[in-house]
């Protein structure tokens, strides 16, 4: 269908600056000039000035901003249609996965409850951890639902959210790191280490474990890290041999890096994201999970 660079186009016009469109899309500037620079070959037209200002449209430019939109839109519109066709008489949800926000725990809750519903079909659609703004954007476009956690500012601006849980709080590290060997690790084993977390301001709960640290553990030097992790982050912790705020959900994720509990008393919310305006089999979907949760809920205290 369309060129999936026209999103980045449509920000960095929107932005007037490559900097300013890597913020926004948490990926770095240097791979924004290179998407750009390879919509101009596909399409053999230059579509902008780069100046040490910023950028400005040319004539094509312009034009193409001015078309672009509707040409995503009905890029997806096209598609739904096509799903459907494919699909008559069945209710399908496409549900995203990846390796930071894999599906199995959906996959787990459906399937003990699925031969009740044959009706539903699931499509499993994979998308890559190089921007989590784009990939929970994308929720209600290229699929239905995903699973992750949630305690984000900016997330919750555009999708809803159902929980299914807490993850904890673990700390990834590389094998040959001194604390590797560690049941769990406290604040106090931190002292004299670079500790990588988010940048302050989208997530209260780890502005929390932020706060811990400077009032408390001023030993520690805390290193920021972009709003919404991709596999960028634990690449630079396997390289540099930091220490990584994580989650137990994640322990998997590197090959290189080991997942210790950490001994904070705080936890995460994790559950299905979804278009905060969800179509009718989604909606459906969604009550029946719903449904089950609280019949979970009833026969236990809490869910794992």
């Amino acid at each position: 269908m369309y060129n999936q660079a026209l999103n980045t186009f449509i920000e960095v016009a929107d932005c007037g600056s490559f900097l300013k469109a890597s913020e926004k899309l948490f990926i770095s500037p240097t791979a924004i000039m290179k998407q750009m620079n390879l919509l101009e070959q596909h399409i053999g037209l230059s579509l902008m000035v780069r100046t040490s200002q910023g950028i400005t449209l040319t004539n094509a430019g312009e034009s193409l901003y001015k078309d672009a939109k509707a040409i995503i839109q009905f890029s997806g519109e096209a598609i739904d249609r096509a799903y459907k066709a494919q699909n008559a008489g069945q209710r399908v949800v496409r549900i995203g996965t990846s390796a930071l926000y894999p599906c199995k725990i959906l996959m787990d809750l459906w399937n003990s409850v699925s031969d009740r519903h044959p009706h539903f079909k699931l499509k499993i659609v994979p998308f890559e951890d190089t921007s989590t703004r784009v990939a929970f954007s994308n929720v209600g476009k290229k699929y239905d639902l995903m699973i992750g956690p949630h305690n984000s500012v900016n997330v919750a601006k555009y999708s809803d959210f159902l929980e299914l849980g807490q993850y904890r709080f673990c700390l990834a590290m590389p094998k040959s790191h001194p604390l590797s060997g560690k049941k769990s690790i406290s604040y106090g084993d931190l002292h004299g280490e670079r500790f990588l977390m988010q940048a302050r301001g989208n997530s209260p709960v780890n502005d929390k474990i932020r706060a811990d640290i400077e009032q408390g553990h001023p030993e520690i030097t805390i290193v920021d890290l972009p709003h919404h992790y991709d596999l960028e982050v634990f690449n630079r912790c396997a390289e540099e041999g930091c220490v990584l705020l994580s989650l137990d959900a994640w322990s998997e994720v590197h090959p290189s890096l080991v997942t210790i509990p950490f001994q904070v008393d705080y936890r995460i919310p994790y559950g299905i994201l979804s278009a905060s305006e969800p179509g009718p089999e989604t909606r459906q979907f969604l009550d029946i999970i719903l449904s089950l949760i609280e019949k979970q809920r009833v026969q236990t205290p809490s869910l794992p």
